[in-house]
């Protein structure tokens, strides 16, 4: 896969940040781990940095910023004494402060997808299910403008144009060196729902048929006749190569959105993929459907 260069040196310096969320949770991870080992309750950790119990839980599940003086004491605290072999964890302390790109959006993000976005960026693989849009990754700037604008791009406003950017810098993770491997199904209809209008639905179906060239994309379609019976709802997984990382199911709501990471949770919107897959065309008859709408539009 090649990748693409805007001419933009700001580009580079934006791919080459480290994932603040994914850091957090490795290194959480990681001091479980040694505190675990070195047989040290939460209680006699939390005494080691003059904090509490639910403390270090949180340092653990990473649900709050770390501090170097405090990864630090609670290393030496389990037996890493070594400034060698304390440095990997300090410099992820330092990684995981550094704002992620998606903080020049966070006006228009609430906190659950920040969180998302952020853990999107280190996800080997992507699995998705979409009933109604084509999924943000593979979304062209017309076509997110009219869903952004309520189907009035022509009255699209400042903020809806930062939407439709923040969608636009979220593919960039499809060009990089490292890109995951995004394997989506989509229900027949989404092929049928003239977003933005004909010229920009020949665009988009385009686009996806060159998207799916690459050999890290994967689309299958759901036909008409098999629509609804595997799944309910739209809904995203996130698969991580970091074995700290937890696997992540990802669905929104009116309200917000579920991140669920339990084993039984993930095992069912596995199996629920693997039936969506088995429904859905193989990808190859999926592109030749893909062509077939595209002529007739």
């Amino acid at each position: 896969m090649t990748t693409v260069d805007s001419g933009d040196p700001d580009d580079e310096r934006v791919e080459e940040r480290p994932k603040p969320t994914a850091r957090r949770i490795v290194l959480g991870a990681q001091l479980r781990r040694l505190r675990e080992a070195a047989d040290i309750t939460r209680a006699q950790a939390a005494d080691e940095i003059r904090g509490s119990e639910s403390k270090i839980s949180r340092i653990e599940l990473a649900k709050v910023s770390l501090k170097e003086r405090d990864v630090r004491d609670l290393l030496k605290c389990y037996g890493v004494t070594d400034e060698q072999q304390q440095r990997p964890f300090l410099e992820m302390v330092r990684e995981s402060k550094q704002p992620g790109w998606w903080n020049r959006y966070s006006d228009l993000m609430p906190d659950w997808f920040q969180d998302y976005v952020g853990l999107e960026e280190s996800a080997s693989r992507i699995q998705s299910y979409e009933l109604q849009f084509v999924p943000g990754l593979l979304q062209i700037e017309p076509y997110a403008k009219a869903i952004a604008s309520h189907g009035r791009p022509e009255l699209a406003d400042e903020r809806v144009r930062r939407r439709v950017a923040l969608r636009m810098q979220r593919q960039k993770l499809l060009n990089g060196p490292n890109a995951p491997r995004l394997w989506i199904v989509i229900d027949e209809s989404v092929l049928h729902r003239p977003i933005g209008g004909l010229d920009v639905m020949r665009q988009q179906l385009d686009h996806l048929l060159e998207m799916t060239k690459r050999s890290t994309i994967t689309l299958q379609v759901v036909p008409y006749r098999l629509s609804g019976y595997a799944a309910e709802g739209s809904f995203s997984m996130l698969r991580f190569a970091e074995p700290e990382l937890p696997n992540l199911v990802y669905v929104e709501h009116l309200g917000g959105a579920l991140h669920l990471d339990k084993p039984e949770e993930i095992e069912q919107y596995s199996r629920v993929f693997d039936h969506l897959t088995v429904d859905a065309e193989t990808p190859e008859t999926s592109r030749k459907l893909l062509h077939k709408v595209r002529a007739e539009l």
